[in-house]
């Protein structure tokens, strides 16, 4: 592979494009003695839980490890679907059937959710339903991707469209894929603007946030109380929101790291491009991604100026420049056209993945939990974090479909993930073997 030194611009950052619109936040206001309930992580999940206890009359402060927002929720691709990843994905196979009718209605109300909520509360998320290509990376693939098509129409009610090899052009200025399948109600938002909004929301709310404010295991207090040690002193509440999904430390909460598989992704952003070559490149502006193993996902940024890339670049972690260089070669083995564009920002993240490969919510070290987005928590984190605040103001008339008590950990694992490198590997190498020579 050539080095592409040079590809990097001369204000490249390794830093998220999107904090370009919308940093993250630093408040380190000290920390309230007493909250009815802390909430510790400040992602999709954790703000809007917060809010929605807020709103109902409880105090509650929300306390981060790093700046309010600088985890995934602003690292994110910033696809949102529906019940995609539970249908093609894999994760309801062997699962009893009206669990999964569950499940699925629920991804679809957390979709339906996240559009209720920008439209309602006039957030600025730049979210634009678009459509979605999904690439088939083998003739085979092809063909699977025409029965999850079926099952996504059946059980989602989404408009699903199939584009052999010779017709794909109309969905992606592109011969590198088999054909595809494309998905009109799916589309994209601004992670850093929706979180900013979220968080607006909050402190109008009367939300507390604070940064730097690493928590550990929660402890037992007097009466029902709990207590929330950080290093920035202690706080007492009567319930806690673990929702720390991908940054989950053992010392955070032991039980939830053996359970949550951190998992980098990275991504790149380009410098700006001409109008016409980003609408060759993608036309329509829709959200891409693919069959592989080890997929790529790629977008048009919202303002429609640059294309944002992601995937994992290798088998080991390693910085962001150096993973700049690998996916900069992943991106042109797709559209050579791009060869010579510089790169102004690169970036990783940490997505929470589960052994069953759907979220959770419920019980353990001494909080409630909301966790485990798999890469797909745009829609789905926002909507648990508010099905956990109406758990927790007794408002829900049955329990959420996500909150399971089989939660298996992951075998021989306490937060480490010593194995990634081995299952990336073999990932890579089904993926080279499915398609010797395209």
């Amino acid at each position: 592979m050539p080095r592409y030194d040079t590809i990097f611009a001369e204000n490249f950052k390794a830093d998220p494009y999107w904090w370009e619109g919308a940093e993250p936040e630093t408040n380190l206001d000290p920390l309230p003695e007493r909250a009815d309930v802390v909430v510790v992580g400040s992602g999709y999940a954790g703000i809007n839980a917060a809010t929605h206890l807020a709103r109902s009359g409880r105090s509650v402060v929300v306390l981060d490890s790093d700046r309010i927002g600088a985890g995934c929720s602003s690292r994110s691709g910033g696809m949102v679907s529906s019940g995609q990843k539970l249908v093609v994905g894999g994760a309801i196979k062997g699962i009893d059937p009206a669990l999964v009718a569950r499940l699925i209605g629920e991804s679809n109300e957390s979709y339906d959710y996240l559009k209720m909520l920008i439209d309602t509360e006039k957030l600025d998320a730049g979210l634009n339903i678009t459509g979605r290509f999904f690439g088939a990376h083998t003739a085979n693939d092809y063909e699977t991707l025409k029965r999850h098509g079926a099952l996504l129409a059946e059980k989602t009610r989404v408009k699903v469209h199939f584009l052999d090899r010779e017709h794909q052009r109309a969905a992606i200025g592109s011969d590198f894929y088999h054909g595809g399948m494309l998905i009109d109600d799916y589309g994209g938002l601004h992670p850093g603007l929706y979180h900013r909004s979220l968080r607006e929301r909050a402190k109008a709310s009367g939300v507390m946030l604070r940064s730097h404010a690493r928590a550990s295991v929660v402890q037992e207090g007097p009466g029902d109380e709990k207590i929330v040690p950080t290093v920035r002193g202690a706080v007492r509440a009567m319930n806690v929101i673990i929702a720390t999904n991908g940054y989950t430390g053992a010392d955070q909460s032991p039980a939830l790291a053996r359970r949550l598989v951190p998992v980098k992704s990275y991504q790149i952003a380009t410098e700006p491009l001409p109008a016409d070559l980003l609408a060759e490149l993608i036309p329509q502006a829709r959200m891409i991604s693919d069959t592989r193993r080890d997929l790529i996902y790629s977008r048009p940024s919202p303002d429609g100026t640059r294309l944002l890339f992601g995937s994992r670049p290798g088998v080991f972690e390693m910085s962001e420049t150096q993973a700049a260089k690998r996916l900069y070669a992943r991106m042109l083995a797709i559209w050579p056209q791009l060869d010579g564009v510089k790169i102004t920002h690169s970036w990783i993240g940490s997505v929470a993945m589960t052994v069953d490969k759907i979220a959770h919510l419920g019980e353990r070290d001494g909080g409630d939990f909301a966790v485990g987005c798999n890469g797909n928590g745009v829609a789905l984190m926002t909507y648990l974090g508010y099905q956990t605040a109406r758990k927790i103001l007794g408002q829900q008339n049955t329990p959420s479909a996500f909150e399971r008590k089989k939660f298996t950990a992951v075998p021989f694992y306490s937060g480490k993930p010593w194995f990634l490198p081995v299952f990336t590997g073999w990932y890579r190498l089904r993926d080279f073997i499915d398609r010797p020579g395209r």
